[in-house]
């Protein structure tokens, strides 16, 4: 395990990323444990970690901080079953208003019906 204070978090994040990688590192502030780092293949041994990667993945998602390409990546799923999660949980994958909405849907009917 390593320690180091936020001064040095600041000044160096990929040190501590790197080192996270391969072992526990604890962030001091003010000489008292404040967070843990730990990278995300030292995880992959826990029991229910795919669970969390999905949850985790659901949730960047819906607060619009990845895609759902990257929402996929994270959960390690296809972008196609990440798509059927997100739609059984009733989170859209599209903020279109209905105008925008109707807009997309005649424009690809159209596509398909020119033999595009």
């Amino acid at each position: 395990m390593q320690t180091i204070n936020v001064r040095q978090l600041k000044s160096n994040p990929s040190t501590a990323l790197r080192d996270a990688r391969t072992e526990m590192v604890v962030v001091l502030n003010r000489d008292k444990p404040d967070a843990v780092m730990i990278g995300f293949e030292q995880l992959n041994g826990l029991a229910d970690f795919v669970h969390v990667r999905q949850a985790m993945a659901v949730s960047l998602f819906k607060d619009r901080l990845i895609s759902v390409a990257g929402a996929a990546r994270l959960a390690d799923e296809s972008t196609g079953v990440m798509l059927t999660r997100l739609a059984r949980l009733g989170i859209p994958v599209a903020d279109y208003s209905a105008a925008e909405l109707a807009s997309e849907v005649a424009q690809g009917t159209a596509w398909l019906a020119s033999g595009a």
